[in-house]
């Protein structure tokens, strides 16, 4: 049975999201990345790709008036978006659709965004995947409908020219992830790596390409979430203020 329930949006006191027990919530995350990418007074349109109940969109509509687009493929999580959406009052600022990315940009016009964030699915799935039965957790969690070559693919076409793509995934990918990067003209230009703990290994990877940009990658300094009592660091609590 699924049960919904209204918390605020993880620090962010003036936020709220709707929330389902049996599905795969938001995380940290989805906190991270939007204090991650690239923001200016230029940008004008942002897409979310797989924004789940909208926490990202919802965080960057604190830092920028641009308008912001999240798609997300499951009927039942993208309701979750449009009552978090509703109940934030951002109904002008923010706009949720129901369908699946692979349709949705080939119905787009060509260099439509100036931003695209996605927090997609970290593991890659095959026939031998140790996959969740709840279809919710499945689809966020593993590349059932999405995997990176995918969606490099859709923000080469979508982006604008110099058009930046972040997104958050797993260190051990990061090769895959460049690689995918520069296959679609996307140029890596920052990449951040988030440690559980100071001297313990990153378990999260921040990171940032530009379209057709020009070569040259920055490596930001380490971002470490906890201390050792378990509290955030002062690092991460700055982002709930």
């Amino acid at each position: 049975m699924l049960m919904k329930v209204i918390n605020y949006l993880l620090g962010y006191k003036d936020l709220k999201i709707v929330q389902d027990d049996q599905m795969f919530n938001f995380s940290l995350d989805s906190v991270l990345l939007p204090n991650f990418v690239t923001l200016n007074k230029k940008i004008d349109k942002i897409l979310d790709i797989g924004c789940g109940n909208a926490p990202i969109p919802l965080i960057l509509s604190t830092k920028t008036t641009a308008k912001i687009i999240g798609v997300e493929i499951q009927k039942s999580v993208f309701k979750l978006a449009e009552e978090s959406v509703t109940l934030n009052k951002k109904n002008d600022q923010i706009k949720i659709i129901n369908d699946d990315i692979n349709n949705y940009y080939k119905e787009c016009e060509t260099d439509t965004f100036d931003i695209i964030v996605s927090n997609p699915p970290f593991f890659k799935y095959t026939e031998t995947s140790n996959i969740n039965k709840n279809d919710y957790k499945t689809i966020a969690r593993h590349e059932v409908k999405l995997n990176l070559g995918e969606l490099f693919k859709i923000a080469r076409k979508l982006l604008k020219n110099n058009g930046v793509i972040a997104i958050v995934n797993r260190p051990e990918r990061f090769v895959e992830v460049v690689e995918e990067m520069k296959n679609n003209n996307i140029e890596p230009k920052r990449v951040q790596f988030v440690y559980p703990k100071m001297n313990s290994e990153a378990n999260v990877m921040l990171i940032e390409g530009t379209k057709n940009g020009k070569p040259g990658l920055k490596l930001l300094p380490p971002i470490y979430t906890h201390l050792d009592n378990g509290e955030y660091t002062e690092e991460i609590k700055k982002y709930f203020e």
